[in-house]
Formats: C-alpha cells, sequence, structure tokens
C-alpha cells in the first residue's frame, strides 16, 4: 500500500513539473533555434572550459553554477536563447528565469551534444 502511494505521488510530481516545464520554456529544433537565435540573447550555460572548447557562434558564457548572481545580465524584455550539453540545465534555467519574470524562453532539442550548425574556439 505504502509502495502504491509513493507511486502515485511520484507520478504527479512528474506530471506537475512536466506541465511548468511546457509553460516556461520552449524546445525548438536546431533548424527552428537557428532561425531565431541571431535576434535573441543566446546563453550557454555550460561551464568555462566547455564553453572555450567550442560554442555556437554568438553566444554568451553564463553558467548554471553561477546564474543566481548573474541572471540580471540577461534583459527580460528581449528573446533568451539557452543550451547546455543536453538539455537538462536549460529546462532547470528556464524554470528559474520565469519565476524572475523572464518570458520569451528557448531551448535547443538535445543541447549542445546534438548541434550541427557552426561552432567556435577559442584559441
Amino acid at each position: 500500500m505504502t509502495v502504491a502511494i509513493v507511486a502515485v505521488v511520484a507520478i504527479i510530481y512528474f506530471l506537475v513539473s512536466g506541465a511548468r516545464l511546457k509553460k516556461a520554456v520552449v524546445t525548438l529544433s536546431q533548424e527552428d533555434f537557428i532561425k531565431g537565435y541571431r535576434k535573441a540573447q543566446l546563453i550557454d550555460l555550460r561551464e568555462a572550459k566547455d564553453y572555450e572548447a567550442g560554442h555556437i557562434l554568438g553566444a554568451r558564457n553564463i553558467p548554471m553554477t553561477v546564474l543566481r548572481q548573474r541572471h540580471k545580465e540577461i534583459r527580460p524584455d528581449l528573446p533568451v536563447y539557452m543550451y547546455d550539453q543536453n538539455s537538462g540545465r536549460s529546462a532547470r534555467t528556464a524554470l528559474f528565469l520565469k519565476k524572475r519574470g523572464y518570458n520569451q524562453l528557448y531551448m535547443l532539442d538535445g543541447g549542445f551534444s546534438k548541434w550541427t550548425g557552426k561552432i567556435k574556439r577559442k584559441n
């Protein structure tokens, strides 16, 4: 009986979390991401060493680990296109930013690991 209750609570939690995420961020295919990111703020949420190894051309690096201190560098009145390595951090970042009044939030489906477009590397 206890296991069944825990399972039901877990299912409800994941359904509610998924619904909150869908309200917070739009997940875009690479094709749709490319169409819009040049007119937006492009944020790479990975750590600096990963960013320097290669990032989408035009992206600013604001690692998720310092987002609480640096989120005000991101303008709430402009679209925010974000990505990380696999999309997990982007989803959490979207929820964080949504709570702070950011409404135009977009993330790259699959993250940088699935990106096949142009990249820039630090030398």
